[in-house]
């Protein structure tokens, strides 16, 4: 069981030095960076959210802070960022 565990890091490390990926980014899995769970929390999606869902969430969060019901501009300013975060997270991951 050790020569596995040794094994595997020995292949993580040479993907990392030669390709200058992890192995897990050349499979494609998404790794959650701080910004996207925290646009994911405030807008209140998924991480399997589409951008219907995403720019419906935005639109129901920007009802409640805009600065005429209440919220003030930094509000609407962090869930427009939140938004683009989340919208540009999704054309990122279309293959093409």
């Amino acid at each position: 069981m050790l020569k596995l565990l040794w094994l595997v890091l020995l292949v993580s490390l040479a993907c990392k030095l030669f390709f200058r990926r992890w192995p897990w980014e050349l499979l494609g899995m998404p790794h959650a960076t701080p910004e996207l769970e925290r646009a994911r929390a405030l807008l209140g999606v998924r991480r399997d959210a589409s951008r219907t869902q995403i720019l419906e969430a935005h639109k129901r969060y920007i009802a409640v802070v805009h600065p005429d019901r209440g919220g003030t501009n930094d509000q609407v300013y962090e869930a427009n960022a939140a938004r683009d975060l989340l919208l540009r997270g999704l054309t990122a991951n279309i293959p093409e």
